[in-house]
């Protein structure tokens, strides 16, 4: 696959909004064309992003090498359980150049397993860190110290797999955090994932995982979001080969493995990250005030800098290259788009996006959706953008920012919002069907009802705020309870009508397909470190004596009609006051009677002329419903097809074809 840099922008021309706004455009276009001339000069962009063949530690034929990047440091030492933790002579680095340091050492100094640092000296002070390009970081279990450490195995990982090529059309994501999938309370590995569930995802019909928290990161209760080695593999999970064994397991399967890339922020910590990594806080991150991001407590990055970029699009390749990855789903793009990281910005004009932009960030992120999709032609780049910036998943050769979907992000606040604020009855059928199918012209986006955002302490999932309180005392699956029975119904139509209507994907976080109870809290000192509720309760779906069976069957049921679904939303039929929504998507209506408690009988939607067979129906008794709609008859239509709509009951018809 060959990406066309644009040289001039084409989505003024998509986007007739745009036209007024033609010359910002072209200007994000030049500046990206600049910048790539100042930082790559005539490489391309696949050979620059090969930093991490280069800088870290190597095995070569003579022994090792190790090389860091550190211009502000005087002087540099190799420390470990090799040395006795001491700075000795022949563990020394060398200045290179270019604030570049080297250390060539035989093949008997280092074994497999030894645990090191660096101990660098700057002027005024210095401190012990750990190589920006190490590969694997471990956490002593005594001291919580962390430290880098040899992965040099005899035996390499052998790759199972042969050419893996995504089912993405829709991109079906089951977004999961490893650490969390256990139903013990305890950290999970990435071999019990591949046990417990792997299996899960492939019989839900999901066809990719996303993977969060896989970068390491010193404080588990960041969700990962606080990295501080950028191409180690979190130790906490297993080794760098388990992490191998569970992409090449998922490629198995048909399941494509998407990582969840954190490069718009990093953790503070300087011990174990980058900040103030050779003695100066500007090494990787901006100048004063604008290099930390406070809501987050975090640094943050200066793209413009080529040691910079050479850092971060290498980390792109190496996840690729070395982990075989799918592609990624890139957190934080709005903080990275923004000097004010999208903050109490409502983004109610176009002339919102063209203000207070990073045009180095804009340029960075061309740059990787460039270099990801040369090296890995089928390779999946998901934008977490919530400000709809225009372009961010435009193509490239038009002027966009290359990503291959951007993340729906309104629409789990909207659910949120209709749920708390608005009774039953006063659901906007025409805003939700708006809101769920709006995209930009040049972009295909995620839907998604609730991820795990929502999942956290503090906040709520779709089915812990239809149900509340009354979830710990009528989910089973004989006790008849009115508010139970309103949010099993719900949850199954919510999360339809998301899927349904997605203009190029659909994303579940992992047990909220079933209704998973409870929120999200990691350990930490205010549970007094519990893992009670960072985990997930597994046995909860599979029990026939609980309602969450329904739900979990239901969402089986519904991702295999989605799978199926081509095109975009057609043909929509909306009634506000009856408080119904049906479309058709290829061969397939769907059909929604959100009405709390009016049922209607041989109700008009539009199809197209056939006949039609009744194959899903959340009302059906095996989703905990009441079986009111046959699913043994044949439906006409003449161009409108009749049929029953039981109340706050969903339904999809497939056309019979010859």
């Amino acid at each position: 696959m060959i990406v066309l840099m644009a040289t001039r922008e084409r989505l003024s021309s998509i986007d007739p909004w745009l036209e007024p706004y033609s010359t910002q455009l072209q200007q994000r276009v030049d500046y990206t064309s600049h910048l790539r001339r100042r930082v790559l000069g005539e490489s391309s962009v696949e050979d620059f992003a090969l930093g991490h063949l280069y800088f870290g530690l190597h095995r070569t034929d003579n022994g090792w090498v190790l090389r860091e990047w550190a211009p502000n440091a005087t002087q540099m030492y190799l420390v470990g359980e090799m040395t006795d933790w001491k700075e000795l002579s022949d563990y020394k680095f060398q200045s290179i150049g270019g604030g570049k340091w080297e250390l060539v050492l035989p093949a008997t100094a280092l074994t497999h397993g030894d645990s090191f640092k660096l101990r660098l000296s700057w002027p005024g002070g210095g401190g012990d860190r750990i190589p920006s390009y190490a590969t694997y970081v471990v956490q002593d279990r005594a001291t919580h110290d962390f430290a880098a450490q040899v992965w040099n195995p005899e035996e390499k990982y052998a790759w199972n797999e042969e050419m893996f090529t995504p089912s993405t059309e829709p991109l079906l994501i089951y977004e999961a955090h490893v650490g969390m999938a256990t139903s013990e309370e305890k950290v999970g590995t990435y071999l019990e994932f591949i046990d417990t569930v792997l299996p899960r995802v492939k019989a839900g019909g999901y066809n990719a995982i996303q993977l969060m928290a896989v970068q390491e990161h010193p404080y588990y209760g960041s969700f990962g979001y606080h990295v501080s080695n950028f191409f180690a593999a979190s130790s906490r999970f297993g080794t760098p080969d388990d992490l191998k064994r569970l992409v090449d397991a998922a490629h198995q399967m048909g399941i494509a493995v998407i990582l969840d890339i954190v490069h718009s922020h990093a953790v503070k910590n300087e011990a174990e990250g980058l900040s103030r990594f050779d003695g100066t806080l500007t090494q990787y991150f901006h100048e004063g005030p604008r290099g930390n991001h406070e809501q987050w407590d975090s640094r943050t990055f200066d793209y413009g800098k080529p040691e910079v970029l050479h850092f971060l699009l290498s980390n792109c390749r190496f996840w690729l290259d070395e982990y075989h990855f799918d592609g990624f789903r890139f957190d934080g793009v709005t903080s990275m788009l923004y000097s004010h990281h999208g903050l109490g910005v409502a983004f109610g004009s176009y002339d919102d996006y063209f203000k207070d932009t990073d045009p180095d960030a804009l340029a960075y992120l061309t740059l990787a959706n460039e270099l990801i999709h040369q090296v890995k032609p089928t390779a999946i780049t998901i934008a977490e953008e919530m400000s709809g910036m225009p372009g961010i998943a435009g193509k490239i050769e038009d002027g966009g920012i290359g990503f291959d979907y951007r993340l729906n992000m309104g629409i789990p606040d909207l659910w949120i919002r209709y749920i708390k604020e608005r009774r039953d009855e006063d659901w906007n059928m025409s805003e939700l069907l708006h809101e769920l199918t709006s995209h930009r012209a040049e972009e295909r986006t995620i839907n998604y009802a609730e991820s795990h955002d929502q999942a956290l302490v503090g906040d709520k999932t779709i089915m812990f705020r239809l149900a509340d309180k009354e979830m710990y005392d009528h989910m089973m699956a004989d006790d008849p309870d009115v508010t139970i029975e309103r949010a099993v119904a719900l949850h199954k139509m919510i999360r339809l009508l998301t899927a349904a209507a997605n203009s190029g994907g659909y994303l579940n976080f992992m047990g909220n397909e079933f209704g998973h109870p409870e929120w999200i809290d990691f350990p930490r000192e205010g549970n007094d470190w519990s893992y009670k509720y960072a985990r997930r309760q597994w046995q909860l779906a599979i029990d026939p004596k609980l309602k969450y069976q329904w739900l979990d069957r239901f969402d089986q049921a519904m991702i295999k009609i989605i799978s199926d679904v081509s095109g975009y939303v057609a043909d929509p039929t909306v009634n506000d006051l009856d408080h119904v929504v049906s479309f058709v998507r290829g061969d397939y209506v769907f059909v929604f009677n959100f009405h709390p408690d009016q049922s209607f009988e041989g109700y008009g939607v539009s199809a197209p002329a056939g006949s039609y067979d009744a194959i899903l129906s959340s009302d059906d008794a095996a989703f905990g419903g009441q079986d009111r709609v046959a699913t043994t008859l044949s439906y006409e239509s003449d161009g409108m097809l009749r049929v029953y709509m039981p109340a706050r009951t969903a339904a999809v018809y497939r056309r019979r074809t010859v």
